[in-house]
């Protein structure tokens, strides 16, 4: 079954048991029957917004992500067995004081050459958008920095090259592409590709307006 994930205010999904027939998809229903109290409370009186969801999962358990854009990531579980259903638990997974550097767009993955589980967070900097990363032996965290800042990003400015000329100013809502599309989420560390959105150099408008652009980045120093 495949699911698209989605946001109406809270987690919503539709499934499809067909990825090939675009009308297959069933309408939305939403992971939890309201947002959890730890979200409503921290996002409140425009502290925040509760959007940007990620599923990944392990042997056991599901584990949806989420972002606050607040500084703030959050995480809820359930059994595989039970998956969509039972989310619960709100946690926040991932923090920072300052709301530019854990920002939004979390995404997480097993990494196939470790067993390690890798996060991705996108922040905002000096230099527009870019991404910082963790790593953990497991889904329910703790996450230990590993390319974590904006002069040492795991993707943004100060690590990306354009070959033909600079068309994108920052490195913004990225996705690693998988080995594979089961609920594992897994990849590769060797010759890792990453599709993003690029914003024109001196681009400003309100967001919805924004010329934004996809972009593939490639891996230049495989470890493989």
């Amino acid at each position: 079954m495949w699911y698209l994930v989605t946001q109406n205010g809270n987690a919503a999904y539709s499934t499809n048991p067909d990825i090939a027939n675009p009308g297959g998809w069933s309408p939305l229903k939403t992971f939890y029957s309201s947002v959890p109290a730890i979200v409503q409370q921290n996002t409140a009186n425009g502290r925040g917004s509760w959007l940007d969801f990620a599923v990944a999962c392990d042997a056991a358990d599901c584990h949806l992500f989420s972002a606050g854009d607040n500084g703030q990531i959050y995480r809820s579980q359930t059994t595989l067995a039970n998956f969509p259903n039972g989310f619960g638990n709100t946690v926040i997974a991932l923090q920072d004081a300052d709301r530019n550097k854990v920002f939004e767009a979390p995404q997480v993955y097993k990494v196939r050459e470790t067993g390690q589980y890798l996060l991705i967070v996108e922040a905002i900097g000096s230099g527009g958008r870019y991404f910082r990363s963790w790593t953990s032996n497991s889904l329910a965290g703790t996450w230990t920095p590993l390319a974590a800042s904006e002069s040492s990003p795991f993707a943004g400015d100060a690590n990306v090259s354009f070959p033909t000329g600079k068309w994108s100013q920052g490195i913004s809502h990225g996705e690693i592409l998988r080995t594979g599309y089961d609920q594992n989420v897994e990849i590769s560390a060797c010759n890792m590709r990453f599709l993003y959105q690029g914003l024109t150099p001196g681009a400003k408008d309100s967001y919805e307006k924004l010329p934004y652009r996809l972009g593939v980045l490639t891996q230049t120093n495989s470890p493989c």
